[in-house]
């Protein structure tokens, strides 16, 4: 079908794939589509993409959101059309997924490390343990009337009991770590609108292509890349915090390094 197959740019790859698929699929795929091929530079060969570089990207994005896997998915279905049609020899779409070593690996780390929380995030972490120590004192009560029944052997209502203990206590300690390891973030200066800070709405402009970006930096809690959302702890939201409008950023991908100006904090 592709006559010039390898020899397409990964942006007209991308292109070819969009066209594919229906108006509601286009819109739901073509953002993160768009940013692999930013990624890893939209004028490279499709043919220069290595195994090794997409296993990278999918650690990347692993370790900047919690939902990875549909994230992934649109780039996925990309790398599986682009072999399908010959666009490429070999097969990349498997290498899109996230290791469970990563993952843990991630888990662990998160968990030695402090993490940022608003205000309100913080009073609701404080309130849902509050709630849930009221519960625990319920399924004392619970396990105390299922223990008066002397027959162990066949006492469901024990085993229940004990299962939702098990259940609460197991929250009750992720909340409480949560709780020990958070740093409230602070309520933001007004005087300086135009820097980029947490809870601002960034208006980037890629140098290199003309393209504009749309994020929103939150806590690593509060991260949602599906709608933009991203982490101050993110590279990208590092690279961001504390600039001002108009200021030129940087950031570091495999592709090098990619520039872009603040065109407007909100």
């Amino acid at each position: 079908m592709h006559s010039k197959g390898q020899n397409l740019s990964l942006e007209e790859a991308v292109l070819s794939f969009l066209t594919t698929l229906s108006p509601e699929e286009r819109l739901e795929k073509q953002q993160e589509v768009n940013r692999f091929a930013i990624w890893y530079g939209k004028e490279r060969s499709v043919s220069r993409i290595t195994a090794v570089e997409v296993e990278k990207y999918a650690e990347n994005v692993a370790a900047s959101t919690g939902d990875a896997a549909k994230k992934l998915e649109p780039v996925k279905a990309f790398l599986s059309y682009a072999k399908k049609e010959k666009i490429i020899t070999t097969s990349l779409a498997p290498h899109v997924r996230v290791k469970q070593t990563s993952q843990k690996a991630s888990s662990s780390t998160r968990s030695k490390q402090r993490s940022a929380l608003t205000a309100e995030g913080y009073t609701q972490l404080k309130s849902q343990l509050a709630a849930l120590k009221e519960e625990r004192i319920q399924v004392a009560e619970e396990l105390r009337l299922a223990a008066e029944d002397k027959d162990f052997s066949e006492n469901a209502p024990l085993d229940a009991a004990k299962e939702h203990r098990d259940r609460v206590d197991a929250r009750i300690k992720e909340l409480q770590t949560a709780i020990n390891t958070a740093t409230v973030v602070g309520e933001e200066n007004p005087a300086e609108n135009l820097r980029v800070r947490l809870r601002s709405k960034v208006v980037l402009r890629d140098i290199a292509s003309g393209a504009k970006l749309t994020y929103t930096l939150l806590t690593k809690n509060e991260a949602n890349p599906a709608q933009n959302i991203i982490s101050i702890d993110s590279p990208m939201g590092k690279a961001l915090l504390s600039q001002h409008q108009g200021d030129i950023v940087k950031v570091i991908a495999p592709v090098g390094e990619l520039n872009y100006q603040i065109e407007r904090i909100e």
